[in-house]
């Protein structure tokens, strides 16, 4: 027996059609918060204010949750609709902060600025209304020429170069000249830096990679050399185009990074290596995936698309490093006495141990990763 439909198309019509009103509504608001963004840019131009305020968004977010309770909506799809809004609204104005410069006109060089990191910066700064040059090892004979009336000097070449480039270039180079590294290595390129240059010296650790489109929310390790005055117009700048600044000293950066990159870096590589000697197929794992486990692959895959050499560098940049990961080793060593006597109360002991180091980081851990978990649901 066939269903009447005719009541439903009749009454949906009109609900439908609020629906789409509303749509409208929508549409019409966030072009108008677009426009009040875009007064923010230029005041923020203006008085040459960051982009990223975290403090104003963790509390606009904490409204918005307190409002859509209220409104008897969900508070976390509330907060995940805003974050995507203000990620957008972030990205316009860092995009139109791309063409202020705090020092517009000042002459750049970049060493290895055909490189990919290079390339990120030179766009930057020419798009700021610097004057950007480029010295790649073919340009060595005109380096002196080069490096005229230049006002930055900004090293972007592999780890195990950095300290001979420093060396090279350090006698064309002004007193009132910055010199800076873009190096994952603090401690050497700096001390090599103070050691040839006696102009401004700071330390550049981008952390991310020159796939980037934009610096917003990007976080910039900056180690103190010489002269911070000197060099804090660059400073100023990089937070104009978005970036998170950390100040570290150039010991501090490279233990913590010893952790941070070395560390993750190599571990994923022996996961890999694990993988690669006990599966006959990859993809028949996927088949079984779980997010979680499909994510954590995924950080592993990311690993192998990428230039094994840039990695080679990283890993086994300093002797500290090394000795780091041996003593990982060692200590994955020291879990076969566990295993062997299948000691699951000794194991459980161990875990309660780490869990209370880990303390209140585990449940903001559990929320984020559930976070990712559920988005990579949603995308795939």
């Amino acid at each position: 027996m066939e269903k009447d439909t005719q009541p439903f198309d009749k009454e949906i019509i009109p609900l439908r059609s609020k629906i789409d009103q509303i749509d409208s509504q929508i549409l019409s608001l966030l072009a108008q918060r677009q426009t009040q963004v875009e007064k923010v840019v230029n005041l923020k131009k203006r008085c040459h204010i960051p982009v990223y305020h975290p403090a104003r968004e963790e509390d606009l977010i904490s409204k918005l949750r307190i409002q859509a309770g209220i409104a008897k909506l969900d508070p976390d799809f509330m907060e995940d609709l805003y974050r995507v809004i203000l990620r957008q609204s972030r990205v316009k104005q860092t995009d139109q902060m791309e063409h202020k410069g705090v020092r517009p006109g000042a002459r750049i060089l970049i060493i290895g600025g055909a490189g990919q990191m290079g390339r990120f910066f030179s766009t930057l700064f020419l798009k700021s209304g610097y004057e950007v040059r480029i010295l790649t090892e073919p340009d060595w004979g005109n380096a002196k020429t080069l490096c005229k009336d230049i006002d930055l000097v900004l090293i972007s070449v592999p780890i195990e170069k950095t300290e001979a480039i420093i060396e090279q270039i350090a006698p064309f180079l002004s007193p009132k000249t910055i010199l800076a590294d873009l190096t994952s290595v603090k401690a050497k390129p700096l001390e090599k830096m103070l050691a040839f240059h006696s102009g401004p010296v700071t330390g550049i650790h981008p952390l991310f990679g020159p796939t980037s489109n934009s610096l917003d929310k990007q976080i910039i390790v900056i180690t103190p050399g010489r002269d911070s005055a000197g060099c804090q117009w660059l400073v100023e700048q990089l937070t104009l185009w978005g970036a998170v600044i950390v100040q570290a000293s150039a010991e501090e950066h490279d233990e913590i990074m010893g952790i941070v990159q070395a560390l993750r870096h190599f571990a994923t590589f022996c996961f890999g290596q694990f993988l690669y000697e006990n599966l006959d197929r990859l993809e028949r794992t996927l088949e079984f995936s779980s997010p979680i486990y499909r994510l954590e692959l995924g950080m592993v895959g990311r690993l192998f698309a990428q230039d094994g050499s840039m990695y080679s560098e990283i890993i086994f940049a300093t002797k500290e490093r090394r000795r780091l990961l041996k003593g990982y080793i060692a200590s994955m060593n020291s879990h076969l006495e566990m295993l062997e006597n299948n000691d699951k109360q000794l194991f459980i002991k161990k875990f309660n141990h780490l869990a209370q180091w880990f303390g209140p980081f585990s449940e903001q851990a559990l929320r984020e990763s559930t976070f990712l978990i559920n988005k990579l649901i949603e995308r795939f």
